[in-house]
């Protein structure tokens, strides 16, 4: 079977050879300028952290709904804790996702100078907040390792990104696709949309159906192998980077009738930077033929901005 996307090893960045290293830095950067998505190995990512969370989100979805509501976070636009089923819904598309979800966010040392709100701790699931923050941390490792190798594919310092995301908004995101019980009206489980952040970083989900759209328009499976994460660039980074790195299209299609009757369980992070990280456009990356695509903004100011248009902010 022919890969929809490229395959990386970490571990070539972060202990080989400044030739290793280099070839890393050109794969990745290529990947993500060619297609915005990558699959990367050698992430040191417990498979079996990943695996005790997986066990333990699905307890919490299946606590009654009454429950999962004491979670929900006012005011928190879907950024900590529970979101309902049928809340959010992809920019372009006023039908909403098929799914629920349950999101972790930053957790800071310091919490009396922090504007950042609390997570719920889920009483009924004691392992799920604790197995989900070491996941998070996990992915906050892996995701600043890539950005490092990013960060010098477009000829910045490698540590560039390390001020923006060091106590930044990244948010694991624990999603339920329940089983479909009826014919849906025009939704599927997650319409086509881009992520907002600047790379998100996917486990493999516990059933199929994740697609991206390639440069013909065409939708393509991504099947992930063994312990591969899936990486793709997220708007900010494309916003960043004027469109050289490529924030791509992609959705979670329903499965055959046949398998409506199986849930779908994904946890991917979205790493996102400080609010304050302004996303004007790198000079380096204006030319005669990609001209400044968009005006300067700070990153939380485009977060509010889509966290509007998807429905989770009023």
């Amino acid at each position: 079977m022919t890969r929809t996307i490229p395959l990386v090893n970490l571990t070539q960045f972060q202990t080989g050879h400044p030739t290793q290293r280099q070839e890393f830095i050109d794969e990745l950067g290529e990947a993500f300028h060619d297609i915005g998505f990558v699959g990367v190995t050698g992430h040191g990512i417990p498979k079996e952290l990943i695996d005790d969370f997986y066990v333990a989100a699905k307890q919490f979805f299946a606590l009654p709904v009454e429950t999962k509501r004491k979670y929900e976070v006012a005011g928190a636009a879907g950024q900590r804790g529970y979101t309902s089923f049928g809340k959010e819904h992809a920019k372009q598309s006023q039908v909403a996702d098929l799914k629920e979800f349950f999101q972790i966010g930053q957790e800071l040392s310091d919490t009396s100078a922090s504007d950042y709100q609390q997570n719920p701790y889920v009483e009924e699931v004691p392992a799920f907040m604790k197995l989900g923050l070491q996941l998070y941390r996990a992915f906050e490792q892996a995701g600043n390792d890539l950005l490092r190798a990013i960060a010098l594919y477009l000829g910045l310092d490698e540590k560039y990104f390390e001020q923006y995301t060091h106590d930044g908004m990244s948010i694991l995101r624990a999603i339920h696709y329940p089983p479909i019980t009826q014919e849906p009206k025009s939704a599927i489980r997650a319409e086509q949309h881009e992520d907002i952040n600047l790379i998100t970083l996917l486990v493999g989900a516990s059933a199929g159906g994740l697609e991206l759209q390639n440069t013909a328009g065409e939708w393509q499976e991504i099947v992930p192998e063994n312990d591969e994460i899936v990486i793709n660039v997220g708007d900010m980074l494309q916003r960043l980077t004027n469109n050289y790195l490529k924030s791509t299209t992609h959705r979670v299609v329903n499965p055959p009738r046949e398998q409506w009757h199986e849930p779908r369980l994904s946890i991917p992070f979205f790493l996102h930077p400080r609010p304050e990280m302004r996303l004007d456009v790198l000079p380096s990356t204006v030319t005669e033929k990609r001209p400044q695509a968009y005006a300067p903004i700070t990153a939380g100011e485009y977060l509010d901005e889509r966290l509007r248009e998807i429905g989770l902010k009023k």
